[in-house]
């Protein structure tokens, strides 16, 4: 019994002994000058946490290092039936190439943009996928300085849900190859988004607005408003005397406030970031049969965001359509439920009238 104890208690001073000694190699590791080595040169290492980079890191030791397999993939954190495996997917080379016509004629339209034109020419393809297709082909919009934005509160505008219920009218600047200065004159529907003029000129003065307003309306119609800032061509004598005789109500922003006008001021950037930005003009003639065409591709088949992405002139005619049917009391006794008002659209008037 007294030597089984004596025995007992040797083992157990054998034992704190030998974790005194690491304690104290611990010590002497943790005082060393290459501590912490590890984890500052994991910290410089990029994580991988995708299979693509996975499948190169463990193709780059077999390759370089001479690893096996097996050993490689202990080393990335890598399953071996991962790295083996092979996509079966197909190549899609007539939609990628479609999808980079498209990406080429457009440059500053993204991928949703670019989906809902492949979806309108019977593309059965969906957003994701030409999500994946337009990032590996490396297509992507390039982004362009960001302007100072407005702070404070931002009030919506109430407009009549109704096609010609309000126009607005701005001016943007360009240039020709030559240097010559030149301006066009935008003419917006705010409810159908629709550019109803686009008139470029080196000189536009207050009675050629008029003049052009008076045709335009003699093809669609009176507008119930309009509304432009405090330019000198809007505020001269011709003008105020025409809005009188024509009876029409122009309303004029407050001074350095432009996202009062802000229909026409996103048209005159979609306008300078589509057309005006990548096109050179080499001359008058020129820059109004490019305008021309650009205002038609907008209204008839550039989808917009901001009606469900259908282009304006299908939502003026969805808008007109509707109207039509609002009117007709015929009409409105055979269907037992009103339709809702169109995406985007919240007026009071178009919500009065459906019921």
């Amino acid at each position: 019994m007294e030597g089984e104890v004596r025995r007992s208690g040797r083992l157990r001073c054998q034992a704190v002994a030998a974790t005194r000694g690491r304690e104290r190699q611990a010590e002497e590791a943790a005082g060393r000058a290459d501590a912490g080595c590890c984890s500052a040169t994991r910290a410089f290492v990029k994580k991988m946490v995708g299979p693509v980079a996975k499948r190169e890191a463990v193709a780059h030791l077999q390759a370089v290092m001479g690893l096996a397999e097996r050993r490689a993939c202990g080393i990335v954190g890598a399953d071996r039936k991962m790295v083996r495996y092979r996509s079966c997917r197909p190549p899609d080379t007539e939609l990628r190439g479609h999808l980079r016509e498209l990406a080429n004629a457009r440059r500053r339209f993204g991928y949703r943009r670019l989906f809902v034109l492949l979806r309108q020419q019977g593309e059965p393809s969906g957003r994701n996928r030409i999500y994946r297709l337009y990032r590996e082909e490396g297509l992507s919009v390039r982004k362009r300085r960001a302007r100072r934005r407005a702070v404070g509160t931002r009030a919506p505008i109430l407009v009549e849900a109704r096609p010609n219920a309000r126009w607005s009218l701005d001016f943007v600047h360009d240039q020709f190859a030559s240097g010559r200065r030149f301006r066009v004159l935008n003419i917006v529907d705010d409810v159908t988004r629709e550019c109803l003029a686009a008139i470029p000129d080196t000189s536009i003065q207050g009675r050629r607005v008029a003049r052009e307003l008076t045709a335009l309306i003699n093809q669609r119609g009176k507008p119930g408003m309009i509304v432009s800032d405090n330019g000198t061509e809007f505020t001269c004598n011709a003008m105020l005397a025409w809005s009188e005789e024509n009876k029409i109500d122009w309303h004029f922003i407050a001074p350095g406030k432009p996202m009062q006008n802000g229909f026409c001021e996103s048209f005159n950037g979609r306008m300078r970031d589509e057309l005006l930005n990548e096109t050179l003009f080499f001359g008058l003639d020129h820059a109004r049969a490019k305008i021309a065409d650009w205002v038609g591709d907008y209204n008839g088949q550039r989808p917009h965001s901001s009606l469900g992405y259908l282009t304006p002139a299908a939502y003026a005619a969805y808008l007109t359509a509707t109207c039509d049917r609002l009117r007709n009391p015929d009409q409105l006794r055979r269907s037992h439920v009103a339709h809702t008002a169109p995406n985007g659209v919240t007026s009071a008037e178009t919500l009065t009238a459906t019921g």
